[in-house]
Protein backbone atom coordinates (compact mmCIF):
# COMPACT_ATOMS: atom_id res chain seq x y z
CA UNK A 1 0.00 0.00 0.00
CA UNK A 2 1.39 3.37 -1.03
CA UNK A 3 0.41 6.88 0.01
CA UNK A 4 0.72 9.65 -2.56
CA UNK A 5 -0.20 13.34 -2.67
CA UNK A 6 0.10 14.04 -6.39
CA UNK A 7 -2.50 13.28 -9.02
CA UNK A 8 -2.35 13.72 -12.79
CA UNK A 9 -4.22 17.02 -12.50
CA UNK A 10 -1.85 18.18 -9.76
CA UNK A 11 1.17 17.41 -11.95
CA UNK A 12 -0.35 19.23 -14.91
CA UNK A 13 -1.23 22.17 -12.66
CA UNK A 14 2.37 22.21 -11.42
CA UNK A 15 3.73 22.42 -14.97
CA UNK A 16 1.21 25.13 -15.90
CA UNK A 17 2.05 26.97 -12.68
CA UNK A 18 5.77 26.99 -13.45
CA UNK A 19 5.09 28.36 -16.93
CA UNK A 20 2.83 31.02 -15.46
CA UNK A 21 5.48 31.98 -12.88
CA UNK A 22 8.04 32.45 -15.66
CA UNK A 23 5.58 34.51 -17.71
CA UNK A 24 4.69 36.73 -14.75
CA UNK A 25 8.33 37.14 -13.75
CA UNK A 26 8.95 38.58 -17.23
CA UNK A 27 6.01 41.01 -16.94
CA UNK A 28 8.20 44.17 -16.84
CA UNK A 29 9.18 43.36 -20.44
CA UNK A 30 5.67 42.90 -21.80
CA UNK A 31 3.33 44.86 -19.49
CA UNK A 32 2.81 48.60 -19.21
CA UNK A 33 3.42 50.64 -16.07
CA UNK A 34 -0.27 50.68 -15.09
CA UNK A 35 -0.53 46.94 -15.66
CA UNK A 36 2.49 46.32 -13.44
CA UNK A 37 0.96 48.36 -10.65
CA UNK A 38 -2.34 46.47 -10.94
CA UNK A 39 -0.59 43.09 -11.01
CA UNK A 40 1.52 44.09 -8.00
CA UNK A 41 -1.65 44.98 -6.10
CA UNK A 42 -3.22 41.65 -7.08
CA UNK A 43 -0.20 39.75 -5.74
CA UNK A 44 -0.15 41.67 -2.47
CA UNK A 45 -3.84 41.01 -1.87
CA UNK A 46 -3.28 37.36 -2.78
CA UNK A 47 -0.51 37.18 -0.17
CA UNK A 48 -2.70 38.85 2.47
CA UNK A 49 -5.60 36.51 1.70
CA UNK A 50 -3.41 33.40 1.85
CA UNK A 51 -1.98 34.52 5.19
CA UNK A 52 -5.40 35.30 6.68
CA UNK A 53 -6.63 31.92 5.43
CA UNK A 54 -3.77 30.16 7.25
CA UNK A 55 -4.75 32.04 10.38
CA UNK A 56 -8.53 31.58 10.24
CA UNK A 57 -9.03 28.64 7.91
CA UNK A 58 -6.49 26.35 9.53
CA UNK A 59 -5.51 27.67 12.96
CA UNK A 60 -9.06 28.78 13.81
CA UNK A 61 -7.93 32.32 14.69
CA UNK A 62 -10.57 34.55 13.10
CA UNK A 63 -8.87 37.94 13.27
CA UNK A 64 -10.50 41.17 12.12
CA UNK A 65 -7.43 43.16 13.09
CA UNK A 66 -4.78 42.11 10.57
CA UNK A 67 -4.64 45.73 9.43
CA UNK A 68 -2.51 46.19 12.55
CA UNK A 69 0.37 44.38 10.86
CA UNK A 70 -0.21 45.99 7.46
CA UNK A 71 0.03 49.42 9.06
CA UNK A 72 2.92 48.35 11.28
CA UNK A 73 4.90 47.19 8.27
CA UNK A 74 4.22 50.40 6.38
CA UNK A 75 5.21 52.64 9.28
CA UNK A 76 8.31 50.57 10.05
CA UNK A 77 9.45 50.95 6.44
CA UNK A 78 8.98 54.73 6.58
CA UNK A 79 10.68 54.98 9.98
CA UNK A 80 13.67 52.86 8.97
CA UNK A 81 14.20 54.70 5.69
CA UNK A 82 13.34 58.28 6.68
CA UNK A 83 14.43 58.41 10.32
CA UNK A 84 17.18 55.78 10.41
CA UNK A 85 18.43 56.48 6.89
CA UNK A 86 18.46 52.84 5.79
CA UNK A 87 18.07 51.94 2.10
CA UNK A 88 14.85 50.16 1.17
CA UNK A 89 16.48 46.76 0.43
CA UNK A 90 17.97 46.69 3.94
CA UNK A 91 14.82 47.98 5.64
CA UNK A 92 12.53 45.27 4.25
CA UNK A 93 14.10 42.26 6.07
CA UNK A 94 14.14 44.33 9.27
CA UNK A 95 10.40 44.93 8.83
CA UNK A 96 9.89 41.17 8.53
CA UNK A 97 11.86 40.51 11.72
CA UNK A 98 10.15 43.33 13.63
CA UNK A 99 6.73 42.03 12.61
CA UNK A 100 7.56 38.66 14.16
CA UNK A 101 8.88 40.28 17.34
CA UNK A 102 5.77 42.45 17.78
CA UNK A 103 3.45 39.50 17.07
CA UNK A 104 4.74 37.53 20.07
CA UNK A 105 3.51 39.82 22.90
CA UNK A 106 0.31 40.55 20.95
CA UNK A 107 -0.36 36.82 20.70
CA UNK A 108 0.34 36.30 24.40
CA UNK A 109 -2.27 38.95 25.12
CA UNK A 110 -5.11 38.07 22.76
CA UNK A 111 -4.71 34.29 22.96
CA UNK A 112 -6.45 34.61 26.29
CA UNK A 113 -9.61 35.37 24.31
CA UNK A 114 -11.80 32.93 22.40
CA UNK A 115 -14.22 33.14 19.48
CA UNK A 116 -15.89 36.50 19.00
CA UNK A 117 -13.86 37.97 21.85
CA UNK A 118 -10.66 37.10 19.99
CA UNK A 119 -11.96 38.83 16.86
CA UNK A 120 -12.92 41.95 18.80
CA UNK A 121 -9.62 41.90 20.67
CA UNK A 122 -7.64 41.78 17.43
CA UNK A 123 -9.57 44.81 16.13
CA UNK A 124 -8.90 46.70 19.38
CA UNK A 125 -5.17 45.97 19.05
CA UNK A 126 -5.26 47.39 15.52
CA UNK A 127 -6.96 50.55 16.79
CA UNK A 128 -4.27 50.93 19.45
CA UNK A 129 -1.62 50.67 16.73
CA UNK A 130 -3.44 53.33 14.68
CA UNK A 131 -3.66 55.73 17.62
CA UNK A 132 0.02 55.25 18.43
CA UNK A 133 1.00 55.89 14.80
CA UNK A 134 -1.03 59.11 14.82
CA UNK A 135 1.16 60.37 17.68
CA UNK A 136 4.46 59.92 15.82
CA UNK A 137 5.15 63.53 14.88
CA UNK A 138 8.35 62.61 13.02
CA UNK A 139 6.21 60.73 10.48
CA UNK A 140 3.56 63.40 10.11
CA UNK A 141 1.27 62.47 12.99
CA UNK A 142 -2.33 62.15 11.91
CA UNK A 143 -1.71 63.59 8.45
CA UNK A 144 0.96 61.07 7.52
CA UNK A 145 4.14 61.35 5.47
CA UNK A 146 5.55 60.72 2.00
CA UNK A 147 8.70 58.86 1.03
CA UNK A 148 11.38 61.35 -0.05
CA UNK A 149 12.75 60.90 -3.58
CA UNK A 150 16.19 60.08 -2.13
CA UNK A 151 14.71 57.11 -0.27
CA UNK A 152 12.80 55.90 -3.33
CA UNK A 153 16.02 55.99 -5.38
CA UNK A 154 17.62 53.51 -2.96
CA UNK A 155 15.34 50.87 -4.49
CA UNK A 156 16.58 51.65 -8.02
CA UNK A 157 17.77 54.69 -9.93
CA UNK A 158 15.54 54.82 -12.99
CA UNK A 159 11.74 55.08 -12.77
CA UNK A 160 11.14 52.07 -15.02
CA UNK A 161 13.51 49.94 -12.97
CA UNK A 162 11.84 51.10 -9.73
CA UNK A 163 8.45 50.07 -11.10
CA UNK A 164 9.89 46.70 -12.08
CA UNK A 165 11.53 46.23 -8.67
CA UNK A 166 8.30 47.07 -6.83
CA UNK A 167 6.46 44.58 -9.03
CA UNK A 168 9.07 41.84 -8.51
CA UNK A 169 8.95 42.34 -4.74
CA UNK A 170 5.15 41.96 -4.71
CA UNK A 171 5.29 38.96 -7.06
CA UNK A 172 8.09 37.41 -5.02
CA UNK A 173 6.19 37.82 -1.77
CA UNK A 174 3.03 36.20 -3.16
CA UNK A 175 5.06 33.32 -4.57
CA UNK A 176 7.02 32.89 -1.34
CA UNK A 177 3.84 32.95 0.78
CA UNK A 178 2.20 30.27 -1.38
CA UNK A 179 5.34 28.15 -1.34
CA UNK A 180 5.67 28.53 2.43
CA UNK A 181 2.01 27.63 2.92
CA UNK A 182 2.43 24.47 0.83
CA UNK A 183 5.59 23.54 2.74
CA UNK A 184 3.92 24.10 6.11
CA UNK A 185 0.78 22.18 5.22
CA UNK A 186 2.82 19.25 3.89
CA UNK A 187 4.84 19.06 7.12
CA UNK A 188 3.87 17.59 10.48
CA UNK A 189 2.86 21.09 11.54
CA UNK A 190 0.50 21.07 8.59
CA UNK A 191 -1.02 17.83 9.81
CA UNK A 192 -1.53 19.48 13.19
CA UNK A 193 -3.15 22.52 11.56
CA UNK A 194 -5.43 20.35 9.45
CA UNK A 195 -6.47 18.42 12.55
CA UNK A 196 -7.13 21.68 14.40
CA UNK A 197 -9.19 22.94 11.44
CA UNK A 198 -11.30 19.79 11.33
CA UNK A 199 -11.82 19.28 15.07
CA UNK A 200 -9.82 21.17 17.69
CA UNK A 201 -11.03 18.99 20.57
CA UNK A 202 -10.07 15.79 18.76
CA UNK A 203 -6.69 17.28 17.82
CA UNK A 204 -6.00 18.07 21.46
CA UNK A 205 -6.94 14.53 22.50
CA UNK A 206 -4.31 13.23 20.03
CA UNK A 207 -1.58 15.13 21.84
CA UNK A 208 -1.26 18.12 19.51
CA UNK A 209 0.05 21.23 21.28
CA UNK A 210 -2.69 23.53 20.02
CA UNK A 211 -1.46 26.69 21.77
CA UNK A 212 2.10 26.34 20.47
CA UNK A 213 0.93 25.52 16.93
CA UNK A 214 -1.35 28.55 16.85
CA UNK A 215 1.40 30.77 18.25
CA UNK A 216 3.85 29.73 15.52
CA UNK A 217 1.26 30.37 12.83
CA UNK A 218 0.25 33.74 14.30
CA UNK A 219 3.84 34.97 14.53
CA UNK A 220 4.70 33.83 11.00
CA UNK A 221 1.53 35.40 9.59
CA UNK A 222 2.17 38.64 11.52
CA UNK A 223 5.71 38.91 10.16
CA UNK A 224 4.73 38.27 6.54
CA UNK A 225 1.70 40.56 6.79
CA UNK A 226 3.98 43.34 8.04
CA UNK A 227 6.25 42.76 5.04
CA UNK A 228 3.22 42.92 2.74
CA UNK A 229 2.24 46.22 4.39
CA UNK A 230 5.71 47.61 3.74
CA UNK A 231 5.46 46.70 0.05
CA UNK A 232 1.94 48.14 -0.20
CA UNK A 233 3.06 51.55 1.01
CA UNK A 234 6.30 51.35 -0.91
CA UNK A 235 4.07 51.31 -3.99
CA UNK A 236 1.86 54.10 -2.70
CA UNK A 237 4.85 56.25 -1.57
CA UNK A 238 2.67 57.82 1.12
CA UNK A 239 1.28 56.66 4.44
CA UNK A 240 -1.20 57.94 7.03
CA UNK A 241 -2.79 56.27 10.08
CA UNK A 242 -6.23 56.04 8.50
CA UNK A 243 -4.89 54.50 5.28
CA UNK A 244 -2.39 52.19 6.97
CA UNK A 245 -4.84 50.74 9.50
CA UNK A 246 -7.98 50.76 7.31
CA UNK A 247 -10.14 47.81 8.33
CA UNK A 248 -12.01 47.85 5.00
CA UNK A 249 -8.96 47.76 2.76
CA UNK A 250 -6.76 45.30 4.62
CA UNK A 251 -9.19 43.05 6.50
CA UNK A 252 -12.79 43.29 5.21
CA UNK A 253 -11.79 42.88 1.55
CA UNK A 254 -9.35 40.12 2.47
CA UNK A 255 -12.06 38.23 4.36
CA UNK A 256 -14.38 38.69 1.37
CA UNK A 257 -11.71 37.19 -0.91
CA UNK A 258 -11.17 34.15 1.30
CA UNK A 259 -14.87 33.52 1.95
CA UNK A 260 -15.91 33.61 -1.70
CA UNK A 261 -12.83 31.70 -2.83
CA UNK A 262 -12.97 28.98 -0.20
CA UNK A 263 -11.68 29.12 3.36
CA UNK A 264 -9.41 26.30 4.47
CA UNK A 265 -7.93 25.76 0.99
CA UNK A 266 -4.89 27.17 -0.78
CA UNK A 267 -6.67 27.53 -4.10
CA UNK A 268 -9.54 29.55 -2.55
CA UNK A 269 -7.62 32.80 -1.86
CA UNK A 270 -6.17 32.74 -5.38
CA UNK A 271 -9.58 32.31 -7.01
CA UNK A 272 -11.16 34.81 -4.61
CA UNK A 273 -8.52 37.43 -5.42
CA UNK A 274 -9.17 37.08 -9.15
CA UNK A 275 -12.94 37.41 -8.61
CA UNK A 276 -12.49 40.41 -6.33
CA UNK A 277 -10.30 42.30 -8.79
CA UNK A 278 -12.57 41.41 -11.70
CA UNK A 279 -15.48 42.94 -9.80
CA UNK A 280 -13.44 45.94 -8.70
CA UNK A 281 -12.05 46.76 -12.12
CA UNK A 282 -15.45 46.48 -13.82
CA UNK A 283 -17.67 48.07 -11.16
CA UNK A 284 -15.50 50.42 -9.08
CA UNK A 285 -16.83 53.49 -10.93
CA UNK A 286 -20.38 52.69 -9.81
CA UNK A 287 -19.79 53.95 -6.27
CA UNK A 288 -22.04 52.41 -3.64
CA UNK A 289 -23.47 49.98 -6.20
CA UNK A 290 -20.02 48.37 -6.30
CA UNK A 291 -20.12 47.70 -2.55
CA UNK A 292 -23.68 46.40 -2.81
CA UNK A 293 -22.54 44.06 -5.59
CA UNK A 294 -19.70 42.75 -3.42
CA UNK A 295 -22.16 42.07 -0.61
CA UNK A 296 -24.59 40.37 -2.96
CA UNK A 297 -21.84 38.12 -4.36
CA UNK A 298 -20.70 37.20 -0.84
CA UNK A 299 -24.25 36.34 0.26
CA UNK A 300 -24.94 34.30 -2.89
CA UNK A 301 -21.73 32.32 -2.50
CA UNK A 302 -22.34 31.65 1.20
CA UNK A 303 -25.87 30.43 0.44
CA UNK A 304 -25.14 28.35 -2.66
CA UNK A 305 -21.55 27.27 -1.92
CA UNK A 306 -20.76 27.46 1.83
CA UNK A 307 -17.26 26.07 1.15
CA UNK A 308 -16.58 28.82 -1.40
CA UNK A 309 -16.21 28.73 -5.16
CA UNK A 310 -13.20 26.43 -5.03
CA UNK A 311 -15.01 24.14 -2.61
CA UNK A 312 -17.84 23.90 -5.15
CA UNK A 313 -15.41 23.13 -7.97
CA UNK A 314 -13.58 20.54 -5.91
CA UNK A 315 -16.81 18.83 -4.82
CA UNK A 316 -17.93 18.45 -8.44
CA UNK A 317 -14.61 17.63 -10.09
CA UNK A 318 -12.29 16.43 -7.33
CA UNK A 319 -9.73 18.95 -8.60
CA UNK A 320 -6.77 19.87 -6.40
CA UNK A 321 -4.05 22.18 -7.69
CA UNK A 322 -1.70 21.83 -4.72
CA UNK A 323 -0.55 18.35 -3.59
CA UNK A 324 -1.76 18.43 0.00
CA UNK A 325 -4.26 15.58 0.34
CA UNK A 326 -2.96 12.09 0.98
CA UNK A 327 -4.39 9.35 -1.22
CA UNK A 328 -3.92 5.63 -0.77
CA UNK A 329 -2.85 3.77 -3.89
CA UNK A 330 -1.65 0.31 -4.69
CA UNK A 331 -3.85 -1.54 -2.18
CA UNK A 332 -3.13 -5.27 -2.48
CA UNK A 333 -6.03 -7.34 -3.75
CA UNK A 334 -7.86 -9.25 -1.07
CA UNK A 335 -6.72 -6.91 1.72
Amino acid sequence: MDVTRASRLTRLAGIAGLLLVVLLALAPWWAGRADLRLLGEVFLYMALATLWNLLAGYAGLVSVGQQAYVGLGGYLLFALTILAGLPVPLALPLVLAAGAVVAVPVALLIFRLRGAYFAIGSWVIAEVFRLVAAQVAALGGGSGASLPPAVVRTLAEGRDLREAMAYWLAFGLATAVLAAAVAILRSRHGLALTAIRDNELAAKSLGIDIWRTKLLVYVAVGALTALAGALIFLQKLRISPDAAFAVNDWTAFVIFIVVIGGIGTLEGPILGTLVFFALRETMADLGTIYLIALGAVAIAVMLKAPQGLWGLIRARTGAELFPLSRKVTGIPSGS
